[in-house]
């Protein structure tokens, strides 16, 4: 039975209330099913032992309903079950337009921020429909299906109040494409590894104050990336090669950064990495992750010492979303069905290229640019972005 078709027919709201246990659905369907009703919805949800199982049925002719409520009640009752039978016409009212999947992220989530998220969300226009829940650790994570407004207010309001709150909120539109975004590309200093590459050679070198310094003034957009790189590759002249494969052992990943790529790959997505750091190091974490996708500068090595300088194309803060753009077409991935993850403002023309940017425990010059910000520290409460539940996560075997 359509829509149109329920429109204006009677119907009953069946709710039933309890302890949870197996079973109860499909007696409440068999229940039902003795006189003869359509099913219009169903609802239903599970909370700490405790279940709510709402259907939606079309009313049974003649005199039949009083005895549809009393063996209702009654089956009810037999299982220490609460039943409630609301009258009423029609199906749920249609929902407005504009739909958003709104999530919330939060470590921890409070009652007084969920109360503004959800203000917030009624003062721009918007109706809450369903709400879910994502995941309960390493963060919570929440879903408000929304519809009556636009996604792009919506997002906005939702920004200037996440900020004021100290949660992570992001907004995407809703529809088919939101899971057929098959490609993530990600920055790899503070966002796929907890280190800054650059930083650690330096280490070696014996100018790592030096170099941080001017590292953290190009991320917070004060320098030229090109002009940064060169001075503070300058500094690594003499270094014997030997050092990169200490380099390597050093590279921390950060949390959750394995269980978001073995479960993007399990899900058919293609994953890359696009660097301002050096490929002596994204070549090794693409061989050790499975990697579809690497690009990043190359240190110059002759007779077993870095020169200082580094050779080929430059990947910069517009090299980075031009790398995007080739990944995207050797993927066969359309541009808006992508995700760029990255925390600098080197990386803000990727996330704004990107069907989804995202912004990683960024500076605030990026999280205001980016569509979302997540500020926790694990990499994969991303997958939370993109609607995937960590319960399918866990029931893969890749948390």
């Amino acid at each position: 039975m359509s829509a149109s078709q329920t429109s204006d027919v009677p119907t009953l709201l069946v709710k039933i209330f309890g302890k949870d246990r197996p079973g109860i659905t499909a007696g409440l369907f068999d229940t039902l099913a003795a006189y003869s009703v359509d099913v219009v919805d169903i609802e239903q949800v599970v909370t700490r032992g405790r279940i709510v199982l709402c259907a939606l049925v079309t009313q049974p002719a003649g005199a039949a309903e009083g005895e549809l409520r009393a063996t209702v009640h009654s089956w009810a009752e037999s299982l220490r079950l609460q039943a409630e039978i609301l009258s009423g016409t029609g199906d749920n009212r249609p929902r407005g337009s504009g739909r958003s999947h709104v999530t919330v992220l939060g470590h921890p989530l409070t009652a007084e921020s969920t109360a503004a998220i959800a203000a917030r969300i009624t003062s721009t226009g918007g109706n809450i429909d369903r709400i879910f829940r994502l995941a309960k650790y390493p963060v919570t994570a929440v879903e408000f299906a929304v519809s009556g407004v636009e996604t792009g207010p919506l997002r906005t309001a939702l920004a200037t109040e996440a900020a004021q709150i100290g949660v992570d909120v992001a907004v995407v539109s809703a529809g088919l494409h939101r899971r057929a975004q098959r490609l993530v590309v990600m920055d790899v200093d503070s966002t796929l590894i907890q280190d800054e590459v650059i930083e650690l050679f330096a280490a070696h070198a014996g100018c790592e104050a030096e170099v941080a310094e001017v590292t953290e003034r190009a991320m917070r957009g004060e320098l030229d990336f090109e002009q940064s790189l060169h001075a503070r590759v300058s500094l690594l002249a003499g270094l014997d090669a030997s050092v990169v494969d200490k380099v390597r052992a050093e590279v921390r990943l950060t949390p959750g950064a394995r269980t978001l790529i073995r479960t993007l790959k399990s899900l058919g997505y293609q994953v890359g990495v696009v660097s301002g750091g050096f490929t002596q190091v994204t070549d090794d974490l693409q061989e050790r992750l499975g990697l579809d996708f690497a690009s990043a500068n190359t240190l110059e090595i002759v007779d077993g010492k870095l020169t200082g300088r580094v050779t080929g194309e430059i990947v910069d803060r517009a090299g980075k979303a031009r790398l995007l753009r080739r990944f995207a077409a050797e993927a066969g991935v359309p541009l808006d069905q992508t995700v760029a993850i990255g925390d600098g403002a080197n990386d803000l023309d990727m996330l704004n290229a990107a069907g989804l940017g995202v912004a990683f425990n960024a500076k605030p010059v990026v999280r205001e640019a980016a569509h979302t910000a997540v500020n926790v520290p694990f990499l994969d409460a991303v997958l939370y972005l993109l609607g995937i539940t960590r319960e399918e996560v866990e029931a893969a075997g890749l948390s």
